[in-house]
């Protein structure tokens, strides 16, 4: 059975590209590394008229309840272009949480844009990314579901990505908080294809400019065999991901992780072996998806603890 997008799917792809592409991203995350914001919330805001922050908001409260597959194609444009913020958790994981009538402004606002928030669920993501810039933290444990406020400050591989201890505040309420965690893990793959292949693209671009011995270092097999590994890792790993979007199964969801995650490994490797020191020094825009790359790996659990998800499943 082939597997494709369909008309609708792909347009709204290339929408999220264009917007993406004229909005300056690698300043964005700079400053949102810096803790200036600003510019990437008007990243948000654009993000927000696309509709990607309502996508998985219910009908009911004003989103647009799309099917994860739609969700999953909005992700890997934006792990594409490296936006800064909690994306998998404000525009995957709290709509979950927060799917109840008594939360029913709060949703509102997410689809609107208005409201971006994060999560820690315990035990498996116990610290909240980006709790010092978002306007929403919750924090899902075995008892339930609350609102919480960031506390001590950790920093990540990925400077546009700090992360905090947070505590509850006020009342509890209930929610279908493993389905929350399968669209967490679910979004972070999806990103890390996104990331994936930007990376490929920049050191396809890269070695045929790049020159070493009088030739340009595109024309080596050596490279060729190299970026050829990337790509084809990539497009193992995202069909995963999108079958994993329409089963949501954990088996199938932790496969399409441990596969994103090392398409992303490989993809971030060649592309600095390609650009040399260069592209990991922080002027070069590379070296923002390479330490973002880093970070999702290990985000909504890493590789290695969803591997043994997979075998326990079977």
């Amino acid at each position: 059975m082939r597997f494709a997008l369909d008309q609708q799917q792909r347009d709204f792809a290339a929408s999220i590209d264009a917007a993406l592409g004229a909005a300056d991203l690698p300043a964005a995350v700079r400053a949102w590394s810096a803790g200036d914001v600003a510019p990437g919330r008007k990243v948000w805001q654009r993000l927000a008229e696309l509709g990607v922050t309502a996508l998985a908001v219910p009908e009911r409260f004003d989103g647009l309840d799309a099917h994860p597959v739609d969700l999953v194609v909005a992700l890997e444009r934006l792990g594409r272009w490296c936006v800064p913020g909690p994306v998998a958790e404000s525009i995957a994981v709290a709509p979950v949480l927060l799917a109840t009538e008594g939360q029913a402004d709060r949703c509102a606002q997410l689809a609107s844009g208005e409201l971006i928030a994060t999560a820690a669920l315990l035990p498996h993501q116990p610290r909240a990314v980006d709790a010092g810039a978002a306007g929403l933290v919750l924090l899902a444990t075995e008892n339930g579901v609350s609102a919480a406020e960031p506390g001590r400050q950790h920093e990540s591989v990925d400077p546009s990505r700090r992360l905090y201890d947070v505590a509850a505040t006020g009342e509890v309420w209930q929610a279908d908080i493993p389905r929350a965690y399968e669209f967490g893990v679910l979004a972070t793959a999806a990103q890390l294809v996104g990331a994936a292949e930007a990376l490929l693209h920049a050191a396809v671009d890269y070695a045929k400019q790049r020159t070493q011995f009088g030739r340009v270092i595109g024309s080596y097999q050596a490279i060729k065999h190299k970026l050829a590994d990337v790509h084809i890792a990539v497009e193992l790993a995202r069909p995963l991901v999108y079958g994993a979007a329409l089963s949501l199964a954990p088996r199938e969801v932790s496969a399409a992780k441990a596969a994103a995650a090392e398409a992303g490994l490989l993809a971030a490797r060649s592309a600095l072996q390609t650009h040399g020191a260069i592209g990991f020094t922080q002027e070069h825009d590379l070296s923002q998806w390479l330490l973002r790359v880093q970070a999702l790996r290990s985000a909504w659990g890493t590789p290695e603890a969803h591997r043994r998800r997979v075998l326990e499943a079977l």
